[in-house]
């Protein structure tokens, strides 16, 4: 790679940043990527030679957009590609980028990059300011509980760095941001000039924040906290009676060999005896690891059962309130029945109200019926035939999330966030 030299060692201890992009057709998120990429000297060698030899057939100088846009050509070739996760790092921190299409129909692509993001870089273009997109974009990234959103006002360039610009989109993005339980940071850029990509910008006098690059080394992201209860789905069972462990990922707290844990939806209590992971026996396990435990006593627990610490109040229900982002061509139906998927689990559930539906115009929340097409974002009262353990999603990303599935044509039309029990 062209960049200095991370050791092997170093890159291991790093602390990493998931982050997505989204913004509408044509505001640069390619240019931007590749200009991150290639700035920050996270591209190779060979990579760098292509690219000057393509972008000189332009005349235009080096296209940076063409580090991205190989997943165009995929596109129109009928390969389908939801979302690209994009690798690098500098010696201060490691990344992965969710790279998602911008047009309106690859919208639930963006839920899917966006649902393990610790940051949002929403793009907007200087010339054209506040669009429907934008809106959408970051309302999305708001309902997944996205910690931190950027808004970079790029092609700065295009209105002659011009600080009023950048304060009159500024201004015209408080109605969006009125609606957000985030943090937002407003950079101007240019992603092909490269202006406060990675280096502050001399041609920005009036502008006194960070560059995109030092703001995403150096904000802060949450961290597990050791002290939230344990949880954890079953995913599998291995073994036979006293010998059987089980597997699956650990969605909250820290567990310890000797811990005490109840299992749901039985109420029975039992002691956890050991922890592998990768065949290695572990005397701690955190929050995103995917572990086997093996359980004192002789009971038999399957795939959807859930391990949770034994003083956490885990309660069941049949009635649940969720946001969703409706995915489907086919518009919602109400009454009928769909599969809903919660963690390990399935059951069937069916649309009771459609409580209301956000208008990205405005970002009014539109009552009463409402017809739900795809791309829409409406908030849903669901009825379940089987209890679920249903936790908001901003208290617990597993737990709180579902997918809605047709059961005639398996294809997956929504998903959503639990907001409370109905």
């Amino acid at each position: 790679m062209t960049t200095s030299a991370i050791t092997h060692n170093s890159y291991l201890d790093m602390d990493l940043l998931r982050f997505t992009t989204a913004g509408s057709v044509d505001d640069g998120k390619s240019t931007l990527i590749g200009r991150l990429l290639y700035d920050s000297k996270s591209i190779f060698d060979d990579q760098v030679a292509d690219l000057e030899k393509v972008s000189s057939r332009t005349g235009e100088g080096l296209n940076l957009a063409l580090l991205t846009d190989g997943l165009r050509a995929e596109r129109e070739q009928g390969i389908t590609i939801d979302v690209a996760y994009r690798y690098f790092a500098t010696p201060k921190r490691k990344f992965i980028i969710a790279d998602t299409p911008g047009h309106l129909q690859y919208t639930r692509n963006m839920v899917t990059g966006a649902s393990t993001a610790d940051l949002a870089i929403i793009l907007i273009d200087a010339k054209q300011g506040v669009v429907e997109q934008t809106r959408r974009h970051t309302f999305i990234a708001n309902l997944l509980g996205i910690e931190h959103i950027v808004v970079c006002i790029n092609k700065i360039d295009l209105v002659d760095y011009d600080e009023a610009v950048f304060n009159r989109i500024v201004a015209d993005f408080d109605m969006v941001k009125k609606e957000l339980n985030t943090d937002v940071t407003f950079i101007p850029v240019s992603a092909l000039k490269g202006d406060n990509v990675v280096s502050r910008s001399e041609k920005l006098p009036w502008y006194k924040g960070p560059s995109l690059l030092q703001l995403l080394e150096g904000i802060q992201v949450r961290v597990p906290d050791a002290g939230e209860l344990f949880t954890f789905p079953i995913q599998g069972r291995v073994g036979q009676n006293g010998n059987s462990r089980y597997t699956g990922r650990i969605s909250s707290g820290v567990l310890r060999p000797g811990t005490t844990v109840r299992v749901h939806p039985s109420g029975e209590e039992t002691t956890v005896e050991a922890i592998e992971l990768y065949q290695e026996v572990k005397q701690e396990a955190l929050p995103g690891e995917s572990v086997s435990l093996q359980l004192s006593g002789v009971q038999l627990f399957n795939r959807g059962h859930l391990l949770a610490d034994a003083e956490a109040k885990i309660r069941y229900t049949r009635h649940v309130l969720v946001d969703t982002c409706w995915f489907s061509e086919t518009p919602l139906q109400k009454n009928h029945s769909y599969i809903l998927a919660h963690v390990t689990g399935e059951t069937s559930a069916v649309v009771a109200q459609v409580e209301d539906k956000i208008d990205f115009g405005n970002l009014e929340r539109l009552k009463g019926e409402q017809t739900i097409g795809v791309n829409d974002i409406a908030t849903l009262s669901l009825q379940l035939e089987e209890e679920i353990p249903a936790i908001a999603y901003r208290e617990n990303r597993t737990l709180g999330s579902i997918i809605l599935i047709d059961p005639d044509t398996h294809q997956t039309v929504a998903a959503g966030m639990i907001i409370n029990r109905k």
